[in-house]
């Protein structure tokens, strides 16, 4: 499945997805896909069986050749950059490895002050050069089709992995860095926040017309920690950025996601993005009724109704679109990444789905 046979044409660019960003009226709300370029594609199978994964994400010719991926198949009205959140924590003075169905490891994870204290944030230029190579090469071979988002993730985000050691169910070790020495936790979150602004400042010099915040992991926080820990040092990251001479050249949209975001959705609102990404597990006109009208919204199909047939997906995804209503500032997308067991072909009936019902109402 070609872009041109899921949309007439790309012969101009497709700014829909920037203008939904900024809350412009658009024929059609924009749809993208988070993890769009990865492990459900066969494409990216191919080149992951000669190339391990951390090799594509530091070399700029694969990372652009996955990021146009879905691209090519399925027409996107935007692309994301190929990498991972945790890219910073090497040059930070962290190890990072990826273990095969285990995820990412960190044998030397922060557990303590003097752990925080030999921390650093890294010039991204000189330490993550390559993430900017790559974005520069993905704007050129795009030339134009559709807009390029880089990514990061915020801070707090980024300490669960490196007090972890990597994924978790419950998060013990940073829980208890949080409660039982939130001075160390906050000065772990205020250097993960300086890395992160000057690594996404970084990655819109490079290129990158939108950014995107992950806070994957903040949803385990109760609401008062959310607000202490999370949402501080996502603004603190928002404000830096707007403030810097990348984004005054270039100002790029400002995503901010967190997953399981419904407690949240008030104090989310003042972060200071752009655009809110709403996971699945409440309805975007409840969620757009909260966050109010200086925002706009992206989401937020449930990633395993694309295990549904096409009827009934077809149908999930007319109740995303019909919650979301007719008022601008609407980007489709999943609740959260799409599963590596995905059937590309449901993916294909999603985006179709998308265009053509909005076409209809």
């Amino acid at each position: 499945m070609t872009a041109q046979s899921s949309e007439a044409s790309f012969d101009s660019p497709n700014d829909l997805f920037l203008r939904a960003c900024r809350r412009e009226p658009v024929p059609r709300p924009p749809v993208w896909m988070m993890r769009q370029a990865g492990r459900y594609l066969p494409e990216y199978q191919a080149v992951r069986s000669r190339a391990a994964f951390l090799d594509i994400c530091k070399t700029p010719e694969l990372a652009c050749e996955v990021t146009l991926q879905p691209l090519d198949r399925f027409g996107f009205d935007a692309a994301i950059l190929f990498s991972d959140i945790l890219i910073p924590l090497q040059p930070m003075g962290l190890g990072l490895e990826f273990v095969e169905s285990v995820g990412p490891q960190i044998p030397n994870p922060v557990r303590d002050r003097a752990g925080v204290r030999r921390l650093a944030a890294p010039d991204p230029e000189s330490s993550m050069g390559f993430v900017m190579d790559a974005i520069r090469e993905i704007r050129r071979a795009l030339a134009g089709r559709v807009p390029l988002i880089g990514f990061g993730g915020a801070p707090f985000t980024m300490a669960t992995y490196a007090v972890e050691g990597g994924g978790s169910k419950t998060y013990p070790h940073t829980k208890g860095l949080l409660f039982g020495d939130p001075e160390a936790a906050h000065a772990l979150l205020t250097t993960l926040a300086d890395t992160t602004a000057a690594y996404l400042e970084a990655q819109i010099r490079a290129g990158a017309q939108a950014i995107q915040m992950f806070d994957s992991w903040a949803g385990i926080l109760a609401p008062r920690d959310f607000r202490e820990f999370a949402l501080a040092y996502a603004r603190r990251v928002i404000e830096s950025i707007k403030s810097s001479s990348a984004y005054r050249d270039n100002p790029a949209p400002l995503i901010y996601f967190v997953n399981g975001c419904a407690p949240y959705l008030e104090d989310i609102a003042t972060a200071g993005a752009d655009v809110v990404g709403v996971d699945w597990r409440i309805d975007l006109d409840e969620a757009r009724r909260r966050l109010g009208d200086g925002v706009a919204v992206q989401g937020n199909l449930d990633p395993t109704c694309l295990f549904l047939e096409p009827e009934p997906l077809r149908e999930r995804v007319a109740e995303v679109l019909d919650k979301a209503g007719s008022a601008p500032g609407h980007i489709f997308n999943l609740g959260h990444g799409v599963l590596p067991m995905t059937n590309p072909e449901r993916v294909d009936v999603m985006v179709r789905a998308v265009r053509e019902q909005s076409a209809r109402s």
